[in-house]
């Protein structure tokens, strides 16, 4: 039995890690670490999790852990994430994995230096991207032209209803971490962006070149509320990542277009979708449906990675690292309106 402990206590170890790691075998939450005790008492208490504490270092000090998840407001990931690898514990990553490049550099440098410690980085991949992985490297569309994905919601405060509601406390509209600047690290674009631009390099590989647009449309921040990136792939071909807090109706879209067809997302189906004739434009297209194979939640995913001691083949630390520095490429290029240079690369395994 693995034995995990959480750093923090808010939606996203409610919603997400705790409820997960329920469902499977051969793992269990030991320690729970949060600033809230009430919180803290009543995830206890719903998820039979023996033991909580209000600071990092009672967690960190507990012999009886195997592994740690960082659940923590962005700005603090890096800083928890080294306190765990230092620790010697097999570590969890909630996205985005930091927010600023030199961090993700020391992630990368203390985990390179404890190789037998696992070390699983959001966002986690679903089985479409899994099966697009594979129609891609058998040329089913071709040589790949472009690429668009899309992940875009209400905003934190659709979220922090949510949140509230969970923990069967009122809602406070007005204290919301997510749109200080001072204290988010970032806006829509480190908390939505990064699930569209990272299922555009587990398809496409490493960028080399971002350019990108950003806006404040409604939200009560600095921070931009929408943004738009032209990515630059290392193999040629053009990726448009979309991501906002100002889309309600939510938008969660992925496809890949080639010399000799496309790939398009629709629910949880693939449409593979290529020409019946290269002679007539407007010749109906071929269309097949591509039921994705199910994959193990994130939690699983990690606890089999962690049993055969390997790193995982796409939620790794180095693509985390490539993710982090594509946004901070992407905050400098709206900044300076122009092309900015991504020097890392992702492990696409």
């Amino acid at each position: 039995m693995l034995n995990v402990g959480i750093l923090g206590a808010g939606g996203i170890a409610a919603l997400s890690h705790l409820p997960e790691i329920a469902a499977i075998d051969g793992m269990r939450v030991a320690h729970i670490c949060g600033c809230r005790e009430r919180r803290l008492r009543l995830l206890c208490q719903r998820f039979d999790v023996p033991r909580y504490s209000t600071h990092w270092e009672s967690l960190l000090a507990d012999e009886a852990l195997d592994a740690v998840i960082v659940a923590l407001p962005h700005p603090t990931h890096a800083a928890a994430g080294l306190a765990v690898l230092d620790r010697g514990l097999h570590l969890f990553m909630q996205k985005p994995l930091c927010t600023t490049v030199e961090e993700a550099n020391q992630l990368v440098a203390a985990s390179e230096a404890r190789p037998a410690q696992v070390v699983y980085c959001r966002p986690s991949f679903d089985g479409y991207v899994y099966e697009m992985r594979r129609q891609l490297a058998t040329s089913a569309i071709g040589t790949v032209s472009g690429a668009l994905a899309r992940h875009s919601h209400g905003g934190p405060e659709i979220y922090y209803a949510e949140v509230a509601d969970t923990f069967e406390e009122a809602r406070v509209e007005d204290d919301l971490w997510f749109y200080d600047s001072d204290t988010a690290g970032g806006g829509a674009l480190i908390d939505m962006g990064v699930y569209s631009i990272a299922n555009l390099v587990a398809l496409l590989g490493k960028v080399d070149y971002v350019s990108a647009r950003m806006t404040t449309v409604d939200k009560p921040t600095a921070l931009e509320d929408t943004a738009t990136l032209i990515l630059e792939f290392a193999n040629g071909a053009l990726g448009t990542a979309e991501t906002g807090w100002c889309d309600p109706a939510r938008s969660s879209f992925l496809r890949v277009h080639g010399t000799a067809g496309k790939l398009v997302l629709r629910g949880d189906v693939i449409e593979f979708i290529r020409p019946s004739s290269y002679e007539r434009e407007w010749a109906e297209p071929l269309v097949d449906e591509i039921i994705p194979a199910p994959v193990p939640n994130q939690h699983e995913e990690w606890l089999r990675c962690i049993e055969r001691g390997a790193q995982p083949a796409l939620s790794n630390l180095w693509t985390a690292r490539h993710i982090v520095e594509i946004m901070l490429a992407a905050v400098k290029s709206n900044e300076a309106g122009a092309r900015v240079a991504v020097h890392s690369a992702p492990r696409n395994s």
